[in-house]
C-alpha cells in the first residue's frame, strides 16, 4: 500500500492535457491549434526539484537558475489576417517574440536576460542571441503577468522581437521533445513537419507561468503551456471544396492517446457561421457537444474524447471529417470587433510615417485601448508630429509613454491609451527620419530592406453574450489562457503588419568595381612598364659545344646526317 500510495502522489503533483482544436474559417481555411499543458505541483524558482518527470528539465533548471517568473516565447511564420480569419485563440507577431517577467529577488535582469535569450537561442535553435539593448525594451502598461503576480513592477519585465526570424523544420523538433510522449504518441503524431510548414500561418510558443494550485489560492503550481496553430489553405488545394479532414490536413489520422495524459480530446467548430442552422456535417459521430461563450460569443463545439473507449472500437483510427451540406455564403463574412492595420507612408529615402488604422465595429460601445510601438533607432521618430484622429476630430489619448531612441544602443518605445469610439475607425500617424548607417552595419542584402516589429494592441472587447465564471480545470484550455476580468468583456491582444523600411543604402558594387579595375591597370600597364625599366639583357654568343658534341657530329658524318 505504500508504495502505491507514493505512485499515486507522484500522479498528483504532475499532470498532462492535450487539447486540438479545428476551427473553420470564413475565408474557407481551417484553423488547428494544439495545445498542450504540463501543470507541475512543485516550488521550481527555490530549486529544491531534483526529479523531473513530465515537465521539461531543461526549462525547469532554466526557471530555477535564473529567477523567471513567467516566460512566453513565440516563433511564427506568415501572419494571422484577424479581418478575414477573426480573432484567434492566441496570436503572435511574424517572426520570434520574447518576454519574460524575472523574479524581485534578480539583481541584474539586464545581464539574467542576454543570458536567458543565449540559452533559448540554443535550445530550440533559434536566433534569439540577436537580442540585445537595440531591439529590447520595456514597457510600462502593456504585457501584465499572465499568472499569479505579487507586484507589476515593471522594471522585471523585457520584451523583444525579431520580425526577421525565419521558422522552419529544425524549430519545431526540440519543440515536439519537449512533450512528454514526443510525437510517437497522442496528438503530437498529427504534428508532421511537411504538411505543418506547407500552410499559410504556422506558430509555435512556449508559456510558462505559476498559477493557483486550487481555489483556495494557498500554493502555487508551475504550468507549462505549449502551443501550435496552423493555417491549412484547404479550399484552394481542395478543387474549390471546403470540405476537409485530418488525414486531408495533416495526411495522419490518429490511433491512440498518450499514455502520460489524463486528458487528449479534440474539438471542432460547428458553430453556424449565419442565420441558417445546420451547415456542418461531421463525422464520425462525436463523443460529447460542448457549448461555451469563447471571445464574447456563443460556441457549439464537438468534442472526440481519446481517452474514452467506445471511441476506438469500431476502427482503430480516428479521422474527422467535416462536410458542408451546402455552398456557404461568404458575402455574409463577419467582422471583428476590433482589427488594425499598418503600412509606410511618403516617398523618397529621407522621411516617411508610420500610419496605424485601429477599428472598432461595435454599434454602439466604446472601450480603450493599448497601443504599443517599438521603433528601431534608425528611424529617427518626430513625437510632435504624432496625430490621433478618430471621426474627423483629434483624440487625444489620456495615457502616453515615450522613451526616445540612443543611436546603437536602444529603440524607441511609444505606448499610449486610447478610446476607440462605437463603431469609429482612429488613424494614428507619426513621421520618422531615415538614418545613415555605417557600412559595415548593413546587413548581406541591404536592397532587401529593414523590418520594423509589430505594433501590439490591448484591450477588453466588450462581450455581446454575458460570460459566466468556468472551472478552470473543467473548461477546454484554449479558453483560459487569458485570466477573464469580468462577464461583460474579454481581453484581446492583436498585432498589426510587420513594416518593410528601405534606407539610404551605398552602392557595395562600386568597391568592388575600383579594385577590379585598379588590379587590372596595375598587372597590364605599370607591370609591363615596370619590366623593361628594371630588366636587364644579355647577348649571348654561340657556344661551340664540348667534346661530347664534337663526337656526335663526327658520328653523323660517317653516317650522311647533318651535324648537330
Amino acid at each position: 500500500a505504500g508504495p502505491a500510495r507514493a505512485g499515486a502522489g507522484r500522479e498528483r503533483r504532475d499532470a498532462l492535457r492535450g487539447e486540438l482544436l479545428l476551427s473553420p474559417l470564413p475565408t474557407g481555411d481551417v484553423a488547428a491549434t494544439f495545445q498542450f499543458r504540463t501543470r507541475w505541483d512543485a516550488d521550481l524558482p527555490r530549486g529544491a526539484v531534483s526529479h523531473y518527470r513530465l515537465f521539461p528539465k531543461a526549462l525547469g533548471r532554466l526557471v530555477a537558475a535564473l529567477g523567471v517568473r513567467e516566460l512566453h516565447l513565440a516563433l511564427t511564420q506568415g501572419f494571422w489576417r484577424t479581418r478575414f480569419w477573426g480573432q484567434p485563440p492566441l496570436q503572435a507577431p511574424p517572426g520570434a517574440e520574447l518576454w519574460v517577467w524575472f523574479q524581485p529577488s534578480v539583481t541584474d535582469v539586464d545581464k539574467a536576460w542576454k543570458e536567458l535569450s543565449n540559452i533559448l537561442s540554443g535550445i530550440f535553435c533559434a536566433s534569439l542571441n540577436f537580442i540585445d539593448s537595440t531591439n529590447t525594451v520595456i514597457p510600462t502598461a502593456s504585457f501584465k503577468p499572465l499568472g499569479l503576480a505579487n507586484g507589476t513592477d515593471h522594471h522585471l519585465l523585457r520584451y523583444a522581437v525579431l520580425p526577421r526570424e525565419v521558422v522552419c523544420t529544425e524549430n519545431l523538433t526540440p519543440w515536439k521533445k519537449l512533450l512528454p510522449c514526443g510525437s510517437k504518441a497522442g496528438l503530437a503524431v498529427l504534428l508532421k513537419a511537411e504538411r505543418l510548414f506547407h500552410s499559410s500561418y504556422h506558430s509555435q510558443a512556449v508559456h510558462i507561468r505559476p498559477v493557483c494550485r486550487d481555489a483556495s489560492c494557498m500554493a502555487v503550481s508551475w504550468e507549462l503551456r505549449q502551443t501550435l496553430t496552423v493555417v491549412f489553405d484547404v479550399f484552394s488545394s481542395g478543387q474549390g471544396k471546403k470540405d476537409w479532414s485530418l488525414f486531408k490536413m495533416f495526411s495522419r489520422t490518429l490511433t491512440d492517446a498518450c499514455p502520460l495524459a489524463s486528458q487528449s480530446k479534440v474539438y471542432v467548430d460547428i458553430s453556424p457561421k449565419n442565420k441558417e442552422k445546420e451547415l456542418l456535417e461531421v463525422t464520425p459521430p462525436p463523443t460529447s457537444v460542448h457549448e461555451a461563450v469563447v471571445q464574447g460569443d456563443k460556441k457549439t463545439y464537438a468534442v472526440y474524447d481519446l481517452l474514452s473507449p467506445s471511441l476506438f472500437n469500431t476502427s482503430r483510427s480516428l479521422n474527422v471529417q467535416l462536410k458542408w451540406k451546402r455552398p456557404q455564403d461568404s458575402s455574409e463574412m463577419p467582422i471583428p470587433i476590433l482589427h488594425a492595420q499598418r503600412y509606410v507612408g511618403g516617398y523618397g529615402l529621407q522621411t516617411g510615417e508610420i500610419c496605424t488604422l485601429i477599428y472598432n465595429t461595435h454599434p454602439y460601445r466604446a472601450f480603450p485601448v493599448i497601443l504599443l510601438e517599438t521603433v528601431p533607432w534608425y528611424l529617427r521618430l518626430y513625437v510632435h508630429t504624432l496625430t490621433i484622429i478618430t471621426k474627423g476630430k483629434e483624440n487625444k489619448p489620456s495615457y502616453i509613454h515615450y522613451q526616445p531612441a540612443q543611436d546603437r544602443r536602444r529603440p524607441h518605445l511609444l505606448e499610449m491609451l486610447i478610446q476607440l469610439p462605437a463603431n469609429s475607425v482612429t488613424k494614428i500617424t507619426i513621421q520618422f527620419e531615415r538614418a545613415l548607417l555605417k557600412w559595415t552595419e548593413y546587413p548581406p542584402d541591404p536592397n532587401h530592406g529593414f523590418y520594423v516589429g509589430s505594433s501590439v494592441l490591448s484591450a477588453l472587447v466588450p462581450s455581446v453574450i454575458a460570460m459566466k465564471d468556468v472551472d478552470v480545470e473543467q473548461s477546454p484550455l484554449f479558453t483560459s489562457l487569458f485570466p477573464s476580468s469580468d462577464g461583460s468583456s474579454y481581453f484581446v491582444r492583436l498585432y498589426t503588419e510587420p513594416l518593410l523600411v528601405n534606407l539610404p543604402t551605398p552602392d557595395f558594387s562600386m568597391p568592388y568595381n575600383v579594385i577590379c579595375l585598379t588590379c587590372t591597370v596595375v598587372a597590364v600597364c605599370y607591370g609591363s612598364f615596370y619590366n623593361l625599366l628594371t630588366r636587364t639583357f644579355h647577348v649571348e654568343e654561340p657556344s661551340r659545344g664540348g667534346l661530347a658534341k664534337r663526337l656526335a657530329n663526327v658520328i653523323r658524318k660517317f653516317r650522311g646526317v647533318p651535324p648537330l
